[in-house]
């Protein structure tokens, strides 16, 4: 069952994407201090790939105004064409994180809100992409649950699946992947209670 509604998510930001645009519009914006942090000590002229970059805004746009350069994925082509038409400079792409083979190296990767749509075999498997598209000392942020489980959100109506592993099995595959973890802050209440890992990729 859970498997199916895993599967459904694309489908559903893709069905609901014009409400999706409009709602997080109207979402207090709380991630700014984390970008910041995000962003701290990267090169000028940083390269950003946004996984699961949805409407390409608050987040995307921000990234943008501070200077970066920004490789924007998600599923949904309704809102990659609305970054494409809103955020020109950025360079947005139709894909599958999953399946996601650029070829090319990034001086920092974000999955926030989005890699967390992800079944828990796919979530392991993807600390191999965030490996081979990470520049040295590169830095990975990415939200989590708080512990291992599966738990069904609804969004206008539809199930939204999501799922987490153990935070030691996240501190597990960061390691094994090259990754050091900077911040680990579970719930954190002056980001709307957003579970969150900053990592940073050192070899």
């Amino acid at each position: 069952m859970n498997g199916n509604r895993a599967s459904a998510v694309s489908d559903i930001y893709e069905r609901f994407a014009d409400h999706y645009i409009v709602d997080r519009s109207r979402t207090s914006w709380n991630e700014e201090r984390w970008l910041d942090r995000f962003l701290d000590g990267m090169p000028e002229g940083r390269r950003i790939l946004d996984l699961g970059c949805g409407a390409g805004a608050p987040i995307g746009k921000y990234l943008l105004e501070h200077g970066c350069a920004i490789t924007g994925i998600d599923t949904s082509p309704t809102l990659i064409n609305h970054c494409r038409e809103h955020s020109p400079q950025g360079n947005w792409l139709v894909a599958d994180m999953r399946r996601l083979s650029l070829g090319l190296k990034f001086d920092g990767l974000i999955a926030w809100d989005s890699f967390f749509h992800l079944i828990h075999a796919d979530q392991r498997d993807m600390f191999r992409v965030f490996r081979e598209h990470a520049a040295p000392d590169a830095m990975l942020m990415f939200t989590s649950g708080t512990a291992h489980g599966e738990a069904i959100g609804e969004y206008h109506g539809e199930a939204l699946y999501h799922a987490s592993l153990a935070p030691v099995e996240y501190e597990s595959l960061l390691a094994d992947n090259g990754f050091t973890v900077v911040a680990y802050i579970p719930e954190d209440p002056a980001c709307g209670e957003h579970t969150i890992w900053l990592a940073r990729h050192t070899s």
